[in-house]
């Protein structure tokens, strides 16, 4: 099979993926084997790549948002069958034992394996997944529209959950890819008012197609106050400026696997019982619950595709902010 494999990370100018050719991985009995026809990019993926995150097996195959088509099955799985269409997300494996685990945190769990990170990915023809870590696809979605739903709409979503956002109130997203685009589109739906900070007026635009309330960058402050934000940009200096736009007792969620240093703050920014949490990861209940969401909504979702053997122009692309909503090879 063709694979875009990594041997060292490098910067993404350099373009470190190769085109190579490799052997089609072989099913275990708890596994199904994937026939892949499309793969989100990822800020993620670019962590991994560049060595900000370290791979945890050099060759690897990135990519962590997969859709495919069922070519085989393992002897003790269930619940999918050869032809059927399945999702692959960043959540690879845990380990079901530990106290996270039973409390339900299994984004949590130190046993944890991810895709395209501990384990290889989506940027190849195959690849094999434990069945449990599957997700059926919805029917109203195309493979590319799905692609992106798999890491950047479900971290989207738990990030949405996490800053405690409620029907009517005011939200700000700091950053507008992929997770943003999908995420405003869940926080219409649930009648919110989305404010939009992000330097790139192509993104601005597209917030406003999207229902944005208001957009601007983030130097500027809106003249209403905000229940809750997201920052989506892996920039910590971006944490400050969300602050001094939140009301009293406004929650501020960080979605980035990976964020530059955060500068010092003024205690003033927190005072008033603000918050700032961490978004780690994602449950499988995430997933489900996302992708049903997604259907009924239904999210639609605007993505730039490439062929697998473009990954390096694409996450070049991604890392200058100029792809406009999500970047999805296809395989």
């Amino acid at each position: 099979m063709k694979a875009m494999h990594l041997t060292s990370p490098h910067v993404i100018e350099s373009s470190p993926l190769l085109l190579t050719d490799t052997v089609i991985p072989t099913p275990d009995e708890d596994e199904i084997l994937l026939n892949i026809s499309a793969c989100g990019i990822c800020h993620t993926d670019l962590h991994v790549i560049e060595g900000e995150l370290s791979p945890k097996k050099l060759p690897l195959i990135p990519g962590h948002q997969v859709v495919g088509t069922v070519e085989k099955v393992g002897s003790r799985v269930k619940n999918f069958s050869i032809g059927n269409r399945a999702g692959v997300a960043w959540l690879h494996w845990t380990c079901g034992d530990c106290g996270y685990c039973k409390r339900g945190k299994e984004n949590l769990c130190p046993h944890a394996k991810f895709t395209g990170y501990d384990v290889d990915g989506g940027y190849a023809e195959y690849m094999v997944v434990p069945a449990d870590f599957a997700y059926s696809i919805p029917k109203q979605l195309t493979d590319e529209e799905a692609a992106p739903l798999l890491c950047a709409g479900i971290i989207g979503y738990r990030a949405l959950r996490l800053s405690e956002i409620k029907p009517g109130q005011r939200l700000g997203l700091f950053g507008f890819g992929a997770s943003a685009h999908i995420a405003i589109q869940v926080a219409k739906y649930w009648n919110c008012e989305v404010f939009v900070f992000s330097r790139s007026v192509h993104h601005q635009k597209l917030a406003e197609q999207l229902g944005a309330t208001w957009t601007g960058t983030a130097e500027e402050i809106p003249s209403h106050r905000l229940q809750s934000a997201i920052i989506f940009a892996p920039a910590g200096e971006l944490v400050p400026k969300a602050l001094r736009t939140l009301d009293k007792g406004g929650i501020l969620a960080l979605a980035g696997i990976h964020m530059t240093p955060i500068p010092s703050l003024d205690y003033s920014l927190l005072y008033h019982e603000r918050t700032i949490r961490s978004v780690a990861n994602s449950t499988r209940q995430d997933g489900v619950e996302f992708l049903k969401l997604a259907a009924e909504i239904p999210i639609r979702t605007e993505v730039e595709v490439f062929p697998l053997r473009e990954a390096n122009r694409s996450l070049q692309l991604l890392k200058a902010g100029k792809i406009r909503g999500a970047g999805v090879l296809q395989v």
